[in-house]
C-alpha cells in the first residue's frame, strides 16, 4: 500500500487525475492558479512523490512527464478507509452520518447514495 498523500501531494494528485500525463511546468501553472507557489515547490514536491511511488516520472523526454501511479478512485478508496480507521473507529455508519451532516446535501447526491448502497447489497447477496 502507498504512503497516504499529504494535502500538498494531493493538490497535484488531483491536477494529474484531470489533465492525465504532464510535465511540471504544466502542473505547476495549474497549481498556481489556485494557490500562488513556486516552480521549485511543484518540482520537489513531485519528486518526493515519486520516491514514494504515488507517481511516475517518464524520463525519456527532456522535460519529465508525472502521471499518477494510482487512479483517483484508487487513492479516494485508501483515503476513505484510513479516515474510517483514524476517526470513526471503524464504522462506516458513522462516518456516513458525520459526511451527511457537515454540510446540506442535495436530493441528486442522496438518490446516488441509495443506490450505491442497493448496489453494494445486491453484490453481498450469496449466489
Amino acid at each position: 500500500m502507498l504512503p497516504r498523500p499529504t494535502d500538498a501531494e494531493l493538490e497535484l494528485l488531483t491536477i494529474l487525475w484531470s489533465r492525465g500525463p504532464s510535465t511540471v511546468r504544466d502542473i505547476h501553472d495549474l497549481a498556481s492558479a489556485r494557490k500562488p507557489t513556486q516552480y521549485t515547490t511543484v518540482l520537489k514536491t513531485l519528486q518526493i512523490m515519486a520516491e514514494k511511488g504515488l507517481v511516475m516520472r517518464n524520463e525519456e523526454q527532456r522535460a519529465h512527464v508525472y502521471e499518477s501511479a494510482l487512479p483517483r478512485e484508487a487513492t479516494q478508496r485508501q483515503l476513505a478507509g484510513d479516515l474510517l480507521e483514524r476517526a470513526f473507529q471503524g464504522s462506516a455508519a458513522r462516518l456516513v452520518h458525520g459526511a451527511l451532516s457537515s454540510r446540506a446535501v442535495s436530493e441528486a447526491e442522496l438518490a446516488e447514495i441509495r443506490d450505491l448502497l442497493a448496489s453494494y447489497e445486491k453484490e453481498r447477496q450469496p449466489q
